[in-house]
């Protein structure tokens, strides 16, 4: 089913104010779900929406969280999430990563008690739009093993990057061999997954995807993906001295509706112009273009701008929509479509 845009932001909005969360909050994570689905990334957009909302209901997450300063030395700031949604929560750590990095040439905001983001390059832009360089580690909970072991360790330990290049470049990717949340949408539809996604305790490959949903998810490229995912690790709950992976409770898992999900998030942020000759970028937009000379193509290139998400559609999955229609009706408002 296809929706417009902007009705799909509106109402999502609206769907998380109804559950508590102020506005500027809401409309905050209401724009950063609608942007994966915009993106072609519907595992990590509307899909999720009613599981924000269920854990809101049962307790699992504050909806008037807010960000609160636990410590603060030149351009390290460290803050608690109070349980809320990390959307927003992200967004902001990222905003305030840019005024520290333009303060300090370079600012590290940390975030812990936070909850599930979404598409971690989202959070890239505040700091693309003022020139600048980002990076952004977060973790969740436990569904990737190391090499050889039989019990999940480390979460899908995303990275994401943005280099303000003309085009700018965005590195936005898993350390396991797929995001979990493509295994969820999969599970969702009732199908398969391919070989090689997920393994069971035995090292066995799972390909029915409610299945491998609860199982493990194999490592990016075997022992690389798990050293990657480590650093992930270590650079957000590791940093922030929140709940490491395998004790962060899983938004699939409706047994852990009602408990927070302790979830960190580091942000690490770059001015270019305080190093060298980088003001003018002319490095950055040279690398970007021997890609497309050379035949390929900017990583991040096709996406839409947050705040530019156009007037177009998406296209929402039947059993998606039905979820979320079911959940207009709980809160008292029209359906979506």
């Amino acid at each position: 089913m296809a929706i417009k845009v902007e009705k799909a932001l509106t109402h999502a909005t609206s769907m998380l104010m109804k559950a508590g969360v102020p506005e500027s909050n809401a409309a905050k994570t209401a724009r950063a779900i609608v942007t994966s689905d915009v993106w072609g990334n519907p595992s990590h957009g509307l899909m999720r929406l009613p599981f924000y909302l269920q854990r809101i209901t049962m307790g699992g997450v504050n909806p008037e969280a807010e960000l609160k300063v636990i410590s603060e030395r030149g351009a390290i700031t460290s803050l608690d999430g109070e349980n809320g949604l990390g959307h927003w929560q992200l967004w902001d750590a990222a905003v305030l990563g840019v005024a520290k990095a333009k303060e300090c040439g370079i600012s590290l905001v940390s975030v812990k008690n936070s909850s599930h983001c979404g598409a971690l390059g989202v959070y890239l832009y505040p700091a693309l739009d003022a020139g600048q360089i980002a990076m952004i580690f977060t973790n969740g909970p436990a569904v990737m093993p190391a090499v050889g072991g039989n019990a999940p360790l480390l979460s899908t330990s995303p990275i994401a990057a943005g280099i303000p290049s003309r085009t700018p470049m965005i590195i936005d990717l898993s350390t396991s061999a797929v995001a979990r949340g493509k295994i969820a949408s999969a599970a969702k539809a009732g199908g398969a997954i391919p070989e090689g996604w997920a393994v069971n305790a035995q090292g066995e490959p799972i390909t029915d995807a409610k299945e491998a949903l609860m199982g493990m998810l194999a490592p990016l490229g075997g022992a690389k993906g798990f050293a990657l995912g480590l650093m992930v690790e270590s650079l957000s709950a590791g940093l922030s001295g929140g709940s490491l992976s395998r004790n962060v409770p899983d938004m699939f898992n409706s047994d852990d509706d009602q408990k927070p999900q302790g979830i960190s998030h580091t942000v690490i942020t770059i001015d270019p112009n305080d190093l060298g000759d980088a003001a003018s970028y002319d490095d950055f937009n040279k690398l970007a273009s021997s890609i497309t000379e050379t035949g390929g193509r900017v990583p991040g290139s096709k996406r839409a701008h947050p705040n530019k998400l156009g007037d177009g559609e998406i296209t929402i999955a039947e059993a998606v929509m039905n979820d979320l229609n079911g959940w207009s009706e709980k809160l008292g408002l029209a359906r979506i479509s």
